[in-house]
């Protein structure tokens, strides 16, 4: 082999000598390098986006919050309602209060399932009405007692009714024997014996000493009909609704009437959890002591 030959072949050997050496040091630094590794790697910037952070993540153990839509009358139902809604939104309800201007119309929403239970109403109107709409309603609890009271504008105390007077009173079936019994426990008038369906109207007196006079008419009207009659008896709500003063009834039912305002689900739903939450908050000595505070004479709790 020539000299020549002999210096190529050496220089052949130290090139393919570096070649190998470089690719296996890279290798090797690919293996050791934290950026190649997949457990120490920093996620891209829509990685880092999409991932959710571990204080925005909601606890697996968390209940879902449940809404709870609740038809009541504006006064004092709703405002009720709204005094507990923040109570209820810390137990994972949200209640929604939907006002009625037409109370008609809460006991057939309910049927059809455009809400989940009402307050507006008590035991003896829902036992007059639900035979014959067909109603399969549930009372869960009662809340309070809107004492019905006698109201004039031109009368100042119950001794100055005088014979034939003309007096106003509810058309509804159990709001009219309500006012009558009202008149007969102030000694006005006397009922007949054995009525004991909630349900009389005047033709149902046997004693009428004053004569008076019954006019019959939709609850709602008879704060505005008051200038044209010598007074009229008018549930709590109503008046409050017409910005009467409730001290200013001549007389009223007391604590223990059973005509307590109530709230009502269709039957099954009584046994749900958001229905039980709201009837604990509803009888709890908070809401008592915002209903006396805030309504005193007019409004009394029912438990």
């Amino acid at each position: 082999m020539s000299r020549k030959s002999l210096f190529v072949l050496i220089s052949l050997f130290v090139i393919l000598s570096a070649v190998v050496t470089g690719c296996g040091s890279k290798s090797n630094n690919n293996a050791s390098s934290p950026s190649a590794s997949p457990s120490t790697s920093a996620p891209s910037s829509s990685e880092a986006s999409a991932a959710p952070s571990e204080s925005s993540t909601p606890s697996a153990s968390a209940a879902p919050e449940v809404t709870l839509k609740v038809g009541a009358a504006a006064v004092p139902h709703a405002v009720i309602l709204k005094f507990v809604k923040p109570i209820l939104k810390e137990q994972g309800v949200n209640l929604d209060v939907v006002v009625f201007d037409d109370e008609g119309q809460l006991n057939p929403s309910l049927k059809e399932g455009q809400i989940d239970a009402n307050y507006f109403q008590h035991v003896p109107y829902l036992d007059s009405v639900k035979g014959e709409k067909g109603y399969d309603f549930v009372v869960t609890t009662k809340v309070h007692v809107e004492p019905i009271g006698f109201y004039s504008d031109k009368l100042k105390s119950k001794d100055d009714i005088k014979e034939g007077a003309t007096i106003g009173i509810p058309n509804n079936p159990s709001n009219e024997y309500r006012a009558l019994v009202l008149l007969q426990q102030q000694g006005l008038i006397t009922l007949k014996e054995g009525i004991t369906t909630y349900e009389a109207t005047p033709k149902d007196i046997v004693d009428n000493p004053k004569k008076l006079k019954f006019v019959e008419a939709d609850s709602a009207t008879l704060p505005r009909a008051l200038p044209d009659l010598d007074g009229a008896i008018i549930n709590t709500n109503l008046v409050l609704e017409a910005k009467i003063d409730p001290n200013s009834a001549l007389f009223r039912e007391d604590a223990n009437s059973p005509y307590a305002n109530i709230i009502v689900v269709r039957k099954g739903d009584e046994n749900q959890e958001a229905i039980k939450k709201l009837d604990a908050v509803l009888t709890s000595p908070e809401v008592k002591k915002f209903i006396q505070d805030t309504y005193g004479v007019a409004v009394v709790p029912a438990f």
